[in-house]
């Protein structure tokens, strides 16, 4: 009885000691207190007809930062690529994961019918 006690006395008051270091942002990313590592260098191969070359990043693995290596992806006719990259917000770090952009002639991920400047011109 005595042991049942303290076993459930011990992981009770660890419980209150867990802390979560990573967190969903607003927008459907992730929000993390540490920052990605500085990106490595990686050599961009030969352009390939219908596709889009997106450099490698550090991505969150629910730990630590872990390296994406570059990739090719299918264009989209009529659409923007915005590259995965991590923002500093309010002390935290947030990736912004890549997404397809329809109408976004600035680059800001944000569509031209719902964005406030849709031709920024320090986004082109």
């Amino acid at each position: 009885m005595m042991k049942t006690l303290l076993a459930t006395a011990l992981v009770a008051a660890s419980l209150g000691t867990v802390s979560i270091p990573a967190s969903a942002a607003p927008y459907g990313g992730i929000r993390v207190d540490v920052a990605p590592p500085a990106p490595r260098e990686e050599r961009m191969p030969e352009p390939r007809r219908g596709y889009h070359w997106v450099p490698g990043y550090w991505n969150w693995s629910g730990h630590r930062h872990t390296w994406v290596a570059g990739n090719w992806i299918r264009e989209r006719r009529g659409y923007k690529y915005a590259e995965p990259k991590w923002e500093q917000r309010e002390g935290k770090w947030e990736l912004q994961r890549g997404r397809w952009a329809r109408g976004d002639r600035d680059g800001d991920g944000v569509p031209n019918r719902v964005d406030r400047h849709p031709n920024d011109p320090r986004r082109q």
